[in-house]
């Protein structure tokens, strides 16, 4: 097959010595003529995981020129153009894009390779991982990795760089003792590269493996062909080895979750079993006492029985009923008199009560009686009144004072119709 390549870089919004800056990227990325001059025939990015590049970049621009960082003093300001704020990762896979297109194993190949550095890059990077691309438009099949890192203050993109990480600890920490500031540099330097070695461990062992990939290639080491076909040849046994581990492993976990199962089942018909052996023997139970109480029965009808048969038994059964109905009798005369007190009890408390039922409605009778000769009574008064104050107003008003003048103490009310009639 061949050997892994995965590349890291992080950009800023101005350009570096190379003329690349993050508008650079995101153009080459999409296919935009003025930095696509190394393709002869550019082709549109296939989007194989987030969002396009526009949006990404549209994403990008717009928190880096909203984002600010705290400086001495307490003072707050914009982030400087040179900050870098875009992270970068690209992978190649060692197949061609002819090899691809002419040969379906190895597209079915690349595919794997494609889905597993994806979940790799998921795991790196998390939901700053914002779009994965592939351009099919170069000579080998390779994808693009974008990460923004909106959430972190001043959208510091170098804390995706290990190595950069690394170095950066080393120095902040300063120097042990008896160590000068050559010695404190180099041993930084060493952190950087044992860090970017881990970070290409990580990604041999999660997706170079599993796809038969090696390590390195030949020309670095200077391997000859041969040593370097040997190579491929045991990282094609060391792909095959972990295929069939995965398929052991995945076997394994389906034979212990059967096993599972089948152990819940069996449990589950065993607890079925003893709830129906409980009841069983519950029911057995209430059929024992059942018989027991049946049986102390039919024995006490037998003994009676018993006790009754023949000549003397019929005079022993009249001289039971003769003694159960002597007692009967003695019962009701002890209660008969007790029975005739509260039955005298009871018709004198309903005599009583029907008295007062009486009483009550004779009172109201005359409350009602009364009410109405107060009404008759007051429309009489009415009558006689408006009668008077009818004559009053046929006298003439000469007749009227003297009427008054003789008799003062027989002065009649008048109405207000009548007092108008006067004026």
């Amino acid at each position: 097959m061949g050997y892994q390549f995965i590349h890291l870089e992080s950009y800023s919004r101005k350009a570096d010595a190379k003329g690349r800056s993050t508008d650079f990227i995101f153009a080459e990325a999409s296919r935009k003529p003025q930095a696509s001059v190394h393709v002869s025939n550019p082709l549109p990015p296939v989007v194989v995981y987030g969002v396009g590049i526009e949006e990404v970049q549209e994403m990008h621009d717009t928190a880096a020129s909203t984002a600010t960082i705290n400086v001495k003093g307490g003072h707050v300001r914009k982030l400087a153009r040179d900050k870098k704020t875009l992270h970068t990762v690209v992978a190649s896979h060692p197949c061609t894009m002819d090899e691809i297109g002419a040969v379906p194993e190895r597209r079915k190949d690349a595919e794997e390779w494609e889905r597993r550095t994806v979940q790799w890059l998921k795991d790196q990077y998390g939901d700053d991982l914002k779009s994965v691309i592939r351009h099919e438009d170069e000579s080998h099949y390779h994808i693009h990795a974008y990460v923004v890192p909106i959430d972190e203050p001043g959208m510091s993109a170098l804390k995706y760089h290990p190595g950069t990480t690394a170095k950066r600890a080393i120095m902040a920490a300063g120097p042990i003792e008896d160590e000068d500031v050559k010695a404190l540099s180099k041993r930084a330097d060493a952190a950087y590269k044992k860090a970017m070695r881990e970070w290409q461990d990580s990604y041999h062992e999660a997706v170079a493996v599993p796809c038969g990939l090696t390590r390195l290639g030949p020309q670095r080491r200077r391997l000859s062909r041969e040593e370097w076909q040997r190579e491929q040849v045991q990282a094609k046994a060391l792909q095959q080895t972990v295929e069939r581990a995965r398929q052991v492993k995945s076997s394994g976990e389906a034979f212990i979750e059967k096993t599972k199962s089948e152990a819940a089942a069996i449990r589950t018909d065993a607890a079925q079993k003893r709830e129906a052996a409980a009841r069983a023997a519950q029911a057995a139970l209430h059929a024992e006492q059942q018989a027991r109480k049946a049986q102390e029965e039919a024995t006490e009808a037998a003994s009676r029985a018993e006790r009754y048969s023949g000549v003397s038994g019929k005079l022993r059964a009249m001289w039971d009923a003769l003694g159960e109905s002597k007692l009967a009798t003695k019962i009701r005369e002890e209660f008969a008199a007790e029975i005739a007190r509260v039955q005298a009890f009871a018709k004198m408390v309903q005599a009583r009560l029907n008295d007062e039922e009486k009483r009550r409605r004779e009172a109201e009778r005359k409350v009602h009686e009364a009410v109405q000769d107060a009404e008759r009574a007051r429309d009489a008064a009415v009558r006689m009144q408006i009668e008077r104050d009818r004559a009053w107003a046929l006298v003439p008003p000469e007749r009227r004072q003297e009427l008054a003048a003789a008799a003062p103490g027989m002065r009649m009310t008048l109405r207000p119709s009548a007092k108008k009639d006067n004026r």
